[in-house]
């Protein structure tokens, strides 16, 4: 027997202080204007702006002006590190993205979900951790509470719903080890 969903409690339960709230509307009201319409080469001007929302941003991290963040305050990235266009980083947990890592355009990173086994299903906001030196190919899915180890590859369009093992490359809807990532020992 199924329990009987509760939205209405889902909808009146408090997810977000006050505080939250307005930083996610200040952030929703300005993001366009200061982040989403700047010309690509414009790097440093939106590592400010996402610093100036309390993002922790490394040195040299390119963002595309067409990336979409939900809570700047729950991103950190590391140095060198890049976000493709039309990224998504779905942040109403903690998302911790290494030095040195790519996700390519399209990708989407999603720090929130739901307890489907709740009746009201309350939202969850498991934070998500992506390793130095990864990649995250085009159109991939990285779900909540996944840790995505140093040296792995999520390949296009696969779907990692669980932990994906440092130095491995996964593929496919589920994401599955489909090979081993070997870097050549000058290179480290």
């Amino acid at each position: 027997m199924t329990a009987t969903r509760d939205i209405a409690a889902n909808r009146r339960a408090r997810k977000w202080s006050r505080k939250e709230l307005l930083g996610r509307a200040l952030w929703e009201a300005l993001r366009g204007p200061l982040f989403g319409w700047t010309p690509r080469p414009l790097w440093g001007w939106r590592r400010m702006v996402l610093r100036t929302f309390g993002a922790q941003i490394g040195n040299e991290v390119h963002v595309h002006p067409t990336v979409r963040i939900a809570v700047p305050w729950n991103i950190a990235i590391g140095d060198h590190s890049a976000v493709g266009d039309r990224a998504i980083l779905y942040s109403l947990g903690p998302i911790r993205i290494g030095a040195r890592v790519t996700i390519s355009q399209g990708a989407h990173v999603c720090a929130g979900s739901h307890d489907w086994r709740a009746p009201d299903m309350p939202l969850l906001k498991p934070a998500i951790t992506v390793g130095d030196d990864v990649w995250l190919c085009a159109d991939c899915f990285v779900g909540p509470g996944v840790t995505v180890g140093t040296d792995a590859i999520v390949g296009a369009r696969a779907v990692a719903m669980r932990d994906v093992e440092p130095g491995t490359i996964v593929a496919g809807n589920p994401a599955r080890v489909v090979s081993h990532r070997t870097m050549p020992q000058g290179d480290r």
